[in-house]
């Protein structure tokens, strides 16, 4: 597919918002809702590849999120499981690679199973990144990173001086990835939830009150035209 704009995001990433409301306006239970999320992931990363957008970092479960009821937690972690088994081979056949930040050793060791073979499988493949954020929050992602550069100097690895923003950028899970250039929110939720706090300093910021569940092809469309029209001047003035 030709993409229909002159300008699109290397790194787009999506705050994946609204499954359980979507649900509860429809007197389901909010699980139904995830698994009826899981169609518009596919729709997205699908688009997404089709566009040429090279690194596509979706917001699939927080450190926040392990608070939630058992039940709701235990399904969530099966839809994990069953959705990489299910898209490997859609991941093969369109040269998608698997990655994943968070801390991840926190998933249940079945899913976190197939997440690791997933990804290794997936490793070679060079048409666009999927990047799954689990088990993630933006704020502990920059403690660790701060945590492992203080390392680094106690070891007389590195000097306090040395640390610049691109130093502290590779301590980061997002290490050797683009920051994101624009970054879209469904169910209308005017905040980043943790989301890529650091990476995030420059991104474009959509909101749509559309909620996941209902966010299809036109949806994403809609996002990048809004994107295209955007004068990013990173703290410059515009010509």
């Amino acid at each position: 597919m030709t993409t229909p704009f002159s300008k699109i995001p290397t790194h787009l990433a999506v705050i994946m918002d609204g499954n359980g409301r979507w649900a509860k306006q429809r007197g389901l239970p909010r699980i139904l809702g995830h698994s009826q999320g899981v169609k518009a992931v596919r729709s997205t990363v699908q688009t997404s590849r089709e566009i040429g957008i090279q690194v596509l970092t979706l917001f699939a479960f927080s450190q926040e999120n392990w608070q939630r009821p058992a039940a709701e937690v235990n399904a969530l972690m099966d839809l994990l499981h069953d959705y990489l088994d299910k898209e490997c081979e859609e991941l093969m056949q369109n040269n998608i690679s698997l990655r994943a930040i968070g801390d991840t050793s926190r998933l249940p060791s079945k899913a976190l199973k197939r997440l690791q073979d997933v990804i290794a499988v997936t490793s070679g493949n060079q048409g666009m990144i999927l990047n799954l954020a689990l088990s993630y929050g933006g704020r502990a992602e920059i403690v660790r990173a701060a945590q492992h550069l203080a390392r680094r100097c106690l070891a007389q690895e590195l000097t306090p001086e040395q640390i610049d923003e691109q130093c502290f950028s590779q301590a980061l899970w997002t290490a050797g990835l683009p920051d994101p250039d624009l970054i879209i929110r469904t169910s209308g939720e005017m905040r980043l939830s943790n989301f890529l706090l650091f990476q995030a300093a420059y991104a474009e910021l959509y909101v749509t009150p559309v909620l996941w569940p209902d966010f299809d092809r036109d949806e994403l469309l809609k996002a990048l035209a809004d994107y295209e029209r955007r004068d990013r001047r990173f703290g410059r003035v515009s010509d």
